[in-house]
């Protein structure tokens, strides 16, 4: 198949991109590198350096004709909606529009999108989270992935457009960016391995549901042909809080740095973790990566980064 991947350059979809290739499709990368790298595009690719919102895309569209798009590219960072809730929504809404539009305008024939399943959620009304749980966004970010989930459905109804959701409860492993205020395996990683003090937000007892990115890469690829448009949630059930993460880690890169706390973040979401037994139901897809093992390839990933290349 020919499949566009949107944010290609990322974390997240650079992986998936990779995977998409290893199965024989051809893959085509937009992305804009406002926060991805061009080191993470894979050379079997075709990069196509450009913004989502851009309507130069029609042409895009119009000469390749795409069977899938994998659409990762987003404003990802909540404290940044918060600031700015009109970017986020011009970013997240209607760049993703432009892409649906383009989606029926050319055949396209499923739209895989990459949500939130902590975001859409907000405090939960119980642990864990399935696909039924009220949808109740606390920021912007939020609202702008629910809003998505919306659209999509609209277009399914309207032009019967395959829409595949992933609601990614928090990802970490290799490639994630350890600048900014998102990815905080990332971010303790780096700092630790520097001798660096990370700040835990408030009593650290905030929780979230890790899941490795290759697990989340083996869901895009399990669910590419799924004739349904569905949601499902992906993630791993368990919770842990940043005290537990940051210890994990700490150990890891082997510093022996003691925990500090900084005063706690504003609107911070305090318990998030979402169930995929839906997933699990229909594909048999379950996340095998343990959190420890995971963090073990991420940490050793940062510091094969950190350490000089020496001639041989």
């Amino acid at each position: 198949m020919k499949i566009l991947v949107t944010g290609g350059a990322g974390f997240i979809a650079s992986q998936v991109a990779d995977a998409f290739i290893a199965e024989g499709h051809k893959v085509f990368i937009l992305d804009n590198l406002s926060t991805g790298f061009e080191v993470n595009i894979n050379p079997k690719a075709v990069f196509i350096k450009a913004d989502i919102g851009d309507k130069s895309l029609s042409s895009l569209f119009e000469k390749e004709k795409f069977d899938v798009v994998n659409h990762h590219a987003a404003q990802m960072d909540v404290r940044r909606s918060v600031a700015d809730p009109a970017f986020d929504a011009n970013t997240n809404i209607l760049g993703t529009i432009n892409l649906l539009q383009n989606c029926v305008k050319t055949g396209v024939k499923k739209f895989m999108f990459a949500s939130t399943g902590g975001a859409v959620y907000g405090e939960q009304n119980y642990f864990p989270a399935d696909e039924h749980h009220p949808t109740a966004p606390l920021s912007p970010y939020g609202i702008s992935k629910l809003a998505v989930e919306k659209y999509l459905f609209f277009y399914h109804t309207q032009y019967n457009l395959n829409y595949t959701i992933l609601r990614y409860a928090n990802i970490y492993g290799p490639r994630q960016n350890p600048f900014g205020e998102a990815g905080v395996v990332a971010i303790f990683s780096t700092k630790l391995l520097r001798g660096i003090q990370p700040v835990i937000n408030g009593n650290g007892l905030q929780t979230r549901d890790y899941v490795y990115v290759g697990d989340v890469v083996k869901a895009a690829l399990t669910t590419i042909n799924d004739p349904d448009s569905d949601i499902f949630n992906i993630g791993t059930g368990i919770e842990t809080d940043v005290n537990q993460l940051f210890n994990i880690i700490n150990n890891i890169a082997g510093k022996g740095l003691i925990e500090k706390h900084g005063p706690p973040a504003p609107g911070e979401q305090m318990r998030s973790v979402i169930t995929s037994d839906k997933i699990f139901a229909k594909f048999n897809w379950r996340p095998t990566t343990k959190l420890e093992e995971g963090l073990k390839n991420t940490v050793n990933f940062f510091k094969e980064r950190m350490e000089p290349k020496h001639e041989k």
